[in-house]
C-alpha cells in the first residue's frame, strides 16, 4: 500500500508571518504518522512538505514562478531554495524524533522542468529509498527550466510526477492514496474562513466540480503556486491518470486526522462515524 501525504505550508507555517514553523504542531503531526506507520507495517509513504511562509516569500517577491533570467533573478532563485530547505529540515527532525526514518530529497537537484512542467526529476532516489524502507521526504522546491531558465514546482506537481514515474520502478506498491493535509478540513461550498454558514463536501467528483469551481476559495497568506482551484484540478488531473486513486483533503489541525486518513479502510481510516475532510475521486 503506496501512499502520498503532503503537509500544507498553510499548515505547518503561518503563511502571513515570514518563516514561522508552527513546531508544536509538527511535533504532533510526526507522533501520528509514526502511529500509522506501527499499525500498519506494510504502509510504504512518500511524505512532502509546502514551502509556506519560507519559500514563498522570496519567491513572490523575484516572480520565481513565471521565470527567471537576470541576475537578481536567480539570486532569489537561490534564495528561494534555501528557504524552502530550511523549513524541510524542520520536518525532517520532527519526524526523526518521532521514530520515523525519514530521509530528505532535495527536489531541486534533480528536477528539470520544460515551460514549467516537471520532465524529470528524483524517481531513483525516491524509489530506492521506498525499497530499504526508508519515508523519502520532498518539498515544494526551485527548478531549471529550459524555457523559462528557473521556475518553482509545488508539492503537488512533484507528487503527479512520481504517480507517474514510479510505477515503472516499484510496480509492486501501487499508488492507492494522496492526502493533503492543510489548515481547512475539506473542500466547502465557499471559504469557511470567511463565510461560517459554508458546507462541506465529504466527496467530490469531476461531475461536481464544474458546479462548485468558481467558489474554491483561494489560499490566506502568500501563496505563488495558485491556492485551492489549482490543488484541485492537480488533484482530478491525477485521478483522472491512475485508475482507482483517492485523495483526501484533510485538516492537520484536527488531532487524529492524519493518523486516520494513512490507515486502510478496513482499519475504519475513511469508513468511521467521524468523516475526516473531502474525498477526490473519479465516481
Amino acid at each position: 500500500m503506496l501512499l502520498f501525504l503532503k503537509l500544507g505550508g498553510s499548515l505547518i507555517t503561518d503563511k502571513r508571518q515570514a518563516e514561522t514553523a508552527r513546531m508544536d504542531l509538527l511535533v504532533r503531526l510526526a507522533q501520528e504518522i509514526a502511529q500509522a506507520r506501527q499499525r500498519n507495517p506494510a504502509l510504504k509513504l512518500v511524505i512532502g512538505n509546502g514551502a509556506g511562509s519560507f519559500g514563498h516569500v522570496p519567491a513572490k517577491r523575484y516572480g520565481t514562478r513565471d521565470g527567471v533570467q537576470t541576475a537578481e533573478e536567480w539570486f532569489g532563485f537561490a534564495q528561494t531554495a534555501d528557504a524552502a530547505a530550511r523549513l524541510c529540515r524542520l520536518v525532517s527532525a520532527a519526524l526523526l524524533d518521532a521514530g520515523v526514518p525519514v530521509w530528505s530529497i532535495q527536489p531541486s537537484a534533480a528536477l528539470r522542468c520544460e515551460d514549467g512542467k516537471i520532465v524529470d526529476g528524483p524517481v531513483f532516489a525516491v524509489s530506492m529509498a521506498l525499497q530499504r524502507g526508508l519515508v523519502p521526504l520532498v518539498h515544494g522546491d526551485v527548478a531549471l527550466d529550459s524555457v523559462r531558465g528557473g521556475t518553482i514546482a509545488s508539492t503537488e506537481e512533484i507528487f503527479e510526477w512520481l504517480a507517474q514515474v514510479l510505477p515503472q520502478t516499484v510496480p509492486q506498491w501501487p499508488l492507492s492514496r494522496i492526502v493533503l493535509a492543510g489548515e481547512v478540513d475539506g473542500i466547502y461550498s465557499a471559504d469557511p474562513q470567511l463565510e461560517p454558514t459554508a458546507t462541506r463536501f465529504s466527496t467530490l467528483t469531476p461531475a461536481l466540480l464544474s458546479d462548485i469551481r468558481k467558489r474554491l476559495g483561494q489560499s490566506h497568506g502568500i501563496d505563488v503556486t495558485g491556492g485551492m482551484k489549482a490543488k484541485v484540478d492537480h488533484c482530478f488531473a491525477m485521478i483522472e491518470r491512475h485508475p482507482g486513486l483517492e485523495i483526501v483533503i484533510c485538516s492537520g489541525l484536527i488531532e487524529g486526522n492524519i493518523l486516520q486518513a494513512l490507515q486502510n479502510e478496513s482499519d475504519g481510516a475513511l469508513s468511521s462515524n467521524r468523516e475526516i475532510g473531502t474525498r477526490l475521486y473519479a465516481g
